[in-house]
């Protein structure tokens, strides 16, 4: 396992962070007729990934789950999707923290990035030495 083979595991864990921030951003504010049918928010489940031959540790994307959190019961007796009582159920969506995981994401993608990008033009500056 190489540097870039790290970069691109810590890379792709960053990604699947993003995007579960992005679905429960979008789906935030949503209504159903019914607490099961909800959106639940997404959340990745990480676990260390070692590779034996070398010895090094990275990290595996292990699944990505529905969060075990209730939806929030509205009275909208008018709603279309209102149930038999007049009640929707929103997503339980915290916008703030869905931002604030996007943003730790896009960040710690974009280190890996420059780390990287750094850790190449070391190589070619080492083969340019004679």
């Amino acid at each position: 396992m190489t540097l870039f083979d790290l970069g691109q595991r810590a890379m792709s864990a960053q990604l699947v962070r993003m995007n579960a921030a992005a679905s429960n951003l979008a789906n935030a504010g949503s209504v159903a007729g019914s607490e099961e049918q909800a959106y639940r928010p997404l959340r990745p489940v990480f676990a260390e990934h070692l590779d034996t031959a070398t010895g090094m540790s990275t990290v595996r994307v292990d699944g990505v789950y529905r969060a075990d959190v209730a939806p929030v019961r509205r009275h909208e007796p008018g709603h279309p999707l209102a149930d038999e009582n007049g009640d929707v159920w929103a997503s339980p969506v915290d916008e703030n923290a869905e931002m604030v995981e996007m943003l730790e994401a896009s960040r710690q993608y974009q280190n890996m990035v420059e780390a990287l990008s750094t850790a190449k033009q070391l190589m070619l500056d080492t083969m340019r030495m004679k």
